[in-house]
């Protein structure tokens, strides 16, 4: 899509809600010169401002404008008005990985190491840029032409030149030992959210629910994982080798495309 520095809602059709969040909606939309579809995700000013998250849209924006993976989904551009900000972003055809996981109940150990295998290539390449994801779970992913996962929503990503941070965020489901202990925590984080996600995509649920919050987390700090029957060997080896109790130990994102469980899915 071209780009064109003076945006405005005139430059586009609106279609149909694609999907609603916290502080707007997103839309279909088509670009008037050159037809181009596009996700056209609209943010009511005044609910941001009420919820103090201004500066965190900023970051979002200021870190996805400059990703270029086709693994992540772009972000073309944005414009506002005196109430309303909207953010132009890539069409992603086949909507949320989440929707179609809970339609599904689970997906084959084919499917999940094929996304789980796209998803690593994109975190490497934005830890190689210095941005960490924080918050990978299935709500923030989307599945666009080809079957390509993209990751969407960068609300808790930070690019952090340092690498070493203490904020808790993210969701608790997918949390690390290090950041529910209120440990220092680095991109380490992304490599357990892989492990968390590629678990839940073939059994159907995350590895460490629990009844409560505190169940939750007494799981996840003692690494409580357990996998039914009929999980493969090799996705059981994979798992583990992500969900590493001290981030050093856990695999990196390079060595994933070469882990048994991925390169049997993909000949």
């Amino acid at each position: 899509m071209a780009q064109q520095k003076n945006w405005t809602l005139r430059d586009f059709e609106i279609g149909r809600k694609l999907g609603s969040g916290k502080f707007g909606n997103v839309y279909l939309a088509r670009e008037r010169r050159h037809k181009f579809l596009v996700a056209l995700k609209v943010l009511q000013k005044s609910q941001l401002v009420k919820a103090g998250v201004e500066h965190q849209l900023r970051r979002e924006v200021e870190i996805q404008s400059h990703l270029r993976h086709r693994n992540v989904l772009r972000l073309y551009g944005y414009f506002h008005d005196a109430k309303r900000i909207y953010l132009i972003l890539e069409f992603a055809m086949k909507g949320e990985l989440y929707r179609d996981l809970v339609k599904r109940g689970s997906f084959s150990e084919q499917r999940a190491a094929r996304y789980i295998k796209q998803l690593a290539h994109a975190l490497h390449y934005c830890h190689s840029k210095h941005v960490i994801h924080r918050d990978i779970k299935p709500e923030n992913l989307l599945i666009g032409h080809g079957g390509l996962i993209k990751i969407a929503d960068f609300g808790w990503s930070v690019h952090a030149p340092s690498s070493r941070r203490k904020t808790l965020c993210g969701t608790l489901d997918y949390l690390p030992p290090e950041m529910i202990a209120g440990r220092e925590h680095d991109a380490s984080v992304d490599i357990w959210s892989l492990g968390v996600l590629a678990y839940e995509l073939i059994v159907g649920s995350p590895p460490f629910e629990a009844e409560g919050h505190n169940q939750t987390y007494q799981r996840i700090s003692k690494v409580d994982l357990h996998f039914p029957v009929g999980i493969s060997a090799e996705a059981r080896s994979f798992v583990k080798a992500l969900l590493r109790k001290e981030a050093k130990d856990r695999m990196p994102l390079s060595a994933v495309p070469g882990h048994a469980w991925i390169e049997r899915h993909h000949q």
